[in-house]
């Protein structure tokens, strides 16, 4: 196989002449990633859109890379207003879209919150772009892109055979997945009939260091280190590919530079596990790495199921392999190990969010039927 064009190819020959990045959302667990990825080309300024809501933390980003190319629009893209203005003081060359709500749990509670973030926002941030983009020069115009990055779980569920692709049906299943369902045929529509270049990319679960503590991975660690009970639903069947971030990151880079305009792409980790698993797993390098009297499996405890919980997910990254040279340099526990090494040494972060977003590990998303 080719090697990648990362491996060939700097971020500035990637990004060549645009020097001004818009990313949104860019507070959050992967898109923080990016744009500590995109920093590390001092040409490019990159302006982060993000409302700065319970689970944003801009630490990752601060610490690492302090100066004045990471430019904060602390901007809710529910407002149409603000989203133009922000647009207008970025100028952008390329705009990331990944500012979402993200946790089914919490859409299950409140889809009011995520109908507004995901769908409207989008809304709003596509005309806003379109307006922008039609203001640009014809040359800006033939270099710019609008990638949206969105999820595998619009695609719905799996039985145990198949994967997911670019040519699979939408059929989303909770609330969180039907609005980012909505989100897709926006960005493909305002593609179609206004022009907008875009670029779109679905996903499969990411995990890495910097992630918010309410994701399962991030979840079990924290809780089998206090020694609480680590929830798992139903039986533990349940099936998600993994997908380390930085992996992910290295996809949209190339998805967003050299990809088709108009086209789709399915990343995944090609890592198959089952919820259970992957709470066993994390357990077993708990043993190794902080032991203690009995095993962290010990805490596991069954819980009532979601309601409408996807049975699997799996992704066929074939068209994306194919045509950018893209695959996963991790597999499931090199980045398992990568993750856990990490949050075992930056507990104070984890407090921190915690402390700062007023959530306490509890449980959400439950429904009485």
């Amino acid at each position: 196989m080719n090697s990648s064009p990362l491996s060939s190819l700097n971020l500035h020959k990637l990004f060549s002449d645009r020097k001004r990045i818009l990313v949104t959302g860019g507070a959050g667990f992967i898109g923080s990633c990016l744009i500590r990825r995109l920093l590390k080309d001092k040409s490019l300024t990159i302006f982060n859109l993000d409302k700065c809501g319970y689970a944003s933390d801009l630490s990752s980003i601060e610490s690492l890379f302090p100066g004045d190319r990471h430019k904060l629009l602390r901007v809710d893209l529910v407002n149409p207003e603000e989203t133009n203005l922000a647009i207008r003081k970025a100028d952008p060359d390329f705009v990331f879209h990944l500012a979402a709500e993200s946790h089914v749990d919490r859409s299950i509670d409140s889809p009011d919150t995520f109908i507004k973030s995901n769908t409207l926002g989008t809304f709003n941030l596509l005309e806003a772009v379109r307006c922008h983009f039609e203001r640009l020069s014809k040359e800006r115009q033939s270099h710019f892109r609008f990638h949206h990055i969105s999820t595998d779980e619009v695609f719905g569920t799996l039985g145990e055979i198949g994967r997911f692709s670019e040519t699979t049906p939408y059929d989303p299943r909770s609330p969180y997945s039907a609005s980012k369902a909505s989100s897709d045929h926006f960005v493909n529509a305002w593609h179609h009939t206004y022009g907008l270049p875009i670029v779109l990319t679905n996903c499969s679960n990411n995990f890495g260091p910097w992630q918010f503590p309410e994701k399962l991975i991030p979840m079990v660690i924290i809780k089998a280190l206090q020694g609480k009970e680590i929830p798992l639903y139903g039986d533990g069947s349940n099936i998600r590919d993994w997908l380390f971030v930085e992996d992910h990151v290295d996809a949209l880079l190339l998805a967003a530079t050299c990809g088709k305009v108009g086209e789709s792409y399915c990343v995944g980790g090609y890592g198959e596990r089952s919820n259970k698993e992957v709470v066993h797993d994390i357990c077993s390098l708990l043993d190794i790495r902080q032991p203690r009297k009995s095993s962290y499996k010990n805490l596991i405890h069954f819980v009532k199921d979601r309601p409408g919980h996807d049975h699997r997910y799996a992704i066929d990254s074939t068209l994306i392999n194919k045509e950018l040279c893209w695959q996963p340099k991790h597999n499931f526990q090199e980045g398992i190990s990568i993750t856990l090494d990490w949050y075992l040494e930056n507990l104070d972060w984890c407090n921190k969010v915690f402390k700062k977003s007023g959530y306490l590990g509890e449980r959400l998303g439950k429904v009485n039927k």
